[in-house]
């Protein structure tokens, strides 16, 4: 399906009074770094005397994905497809490709302002403080929340979703996509679900193969996750999604299943960064345990949502070992799914008056919430990235031009801005003064 994230751009930058150079990602869920572009155009002077704003809200950060000769070569596809690279040269490559993910976003990555703002959406984050040392100024808000209510909308009026315990036919629904990367965690919590016997309460697939690798060829990066039986995927349906499923829900999957067992991007972490697979059971009026980071429901409670723990086992958030709260819920999973039926239906009944709850904070409180505090988070660092403009990176790359085209270089630069009536050092003493 289409994910138009333009709009959610151009949502953001309405909702303050900035003027911003916002850089993201297109097509949605690329982290290439030739897919990294400008929102829309902006002219020359606006590119170099607005604040650069790079969107990464999708993803989790990761600092160290992008290496220097990465940026590096990002760098001179830049100038050689804009036939500039008889002007560039080893020194001026490698300053731009110093300034991380910035040194991508051409042709604003050498404009006045010494810093960079970085939209993101985890809290709790290592990653977050790794970019904050390189120049970057995170802005933090959650921005599936936003997109979720775009998603998920009909959930709203489904009225296939209303809670009848007589149609229930499986305790848990587990949507088991992929298990590469940071989702190695799967592949044990899958072992497990058939370990203990769960595999029948439960309506879940399977894929054995992810980014072209065979599970059991898999190098895990934590080795607390190591599995050694490959017969999984005889254990379950094969999974035929692809990676927009989330984006939609299907009511038949949660008119015939107690609860869902939400498997999130982020496990084996400390960070707090929470997708649509969380928001959407909620959206669905769904009760659910959560496989995310320990702290990851208090992180749910920050919006007023209220969580199960009144009803069923919570502790498995509080826990700081993966792998033990990995174990954890799939303890709870074996004590429910050995309840009997009238119990079941108990369960289920309280259950889902708790979710009915978080549906309501869903669609009438959440964007709000999400909103505002992005506005707060962005005029604070808006004041701080107005601290920081010497405009030395825009200095430094006309100094870095080859030598015998500087004056000519200067001359040009001087001649963009004409159409502001405004000299480089008129604006930049202006900004100075402010």
């Amino acid at each position: 399906m289409s994910v138009p994230l333009d709009r959610l751009y151009h949502y953001l930058d309405d909702c303050v009074n900035h003027d911003l150079v916002i850089y993201r990602w297109a097509p949605y869920g690329s982290r290439k770094l030739e897919d990294l572009h400008q929102l829309c155009p902006y002219t020359w002077p606006q590119a170099m005397t607005r604040p650069i704003i790079i969107c990464h809200d999708q993803e989790p950060l990761n600092f160290d994905y992008y290496t220097h000769d990465q940026i590096a070569t990002a760098v001179i596809e830049f100038f050689t497809k804009n036939n500039l690279l008889s002007l560039a040269n080893l020194k001026l490559v490698n300053h731009r490709a110093s300034m991380h993910i910035r040194g991508a976003a051409t042709p604003s990555s050498a404009n006045f302002f010494d810093k960079t703002l970085l939209l993101h959406s985890e809290l709790n984050s290592a990653e977050g403080e790794k970019y904050a040392t390189a120049d970057f100024i995170p802005v933090y808000y959650w921005s599936h929340a936003v997109v979720s209510k775009d998603w998920f909308r009909y959930a709203q009026h489904d009225p296939k979703l209303n809670f009848d315990p007589s149609l229930i036919t499986h305790d848990f629904l587990i949507y088991n996509r992929a298990w590469a990367g940071t989702r190695e965690y799967r592949l044990c919590f899958t072992k497990q679900i058939v370990e203990t016997g769960l595999t029948q309460h439960c309506n879940m697939s399977f894929n054995a193969w992810d980014t072209n690798v065979h599970y059991s060829q898999h190098q895990f990066a934590n080795p607390a996750f190591q599995i050694t039986r490959f017969d999984l995927e005889e254990c379950f349906p094969t999974n035929t999604h692809d990676a927009s499923a989330s984006a939609d829900y299907n009511n038949q999957d949660y008119q015939h299943c107690g609860m869902e067992i939400v498997l999130e991007t982020l496990f084996d972490d400390a960070r707090w960064h929470l997708t649509e697979k969380t928001l959407r059971p909620i959206a669905c009026g769904k009760p659910f345990m959560l496989m995310g980071t320990a702290g990851s429901l208090q992180y749910l409670k920050r919006y007023g949502f209220q969580t199960f723990g009144s009803v069923i086992d919570e502790s498995y958030d509080t826990i700081s070992n993966s792998h033990d709260r990995l174990q954890a819920v799939v303890a709870e999973m074996q004590r429910i799914s050995q309840l009997t039926p009238d119990k079941k239906i108990h369960l289920w009944t309280q259950l889902h008056k708790i979710a009915q709850h978080n549906k309501s904070i869903f669609f009438e409180n959440l964007q709000t919430q999400v909103i505002d505090e992005y506005m707060v988070n962005l005029n604070q660092a808006m004041i701080e990235i107005q601290k920081h403009c010497t405009g030395k990176h825009y200095y430094a790359n006309i100094n870095l031009f080859a030598q015998d085209s500087k004056e000519s270089v200067w001359i040009e630069e001087q001649t963009k801005f004409s159409q502001y009536q405004l000299s480089l050092e008129e604006w930049f003493e202006q900004h100075r003064s402010r």
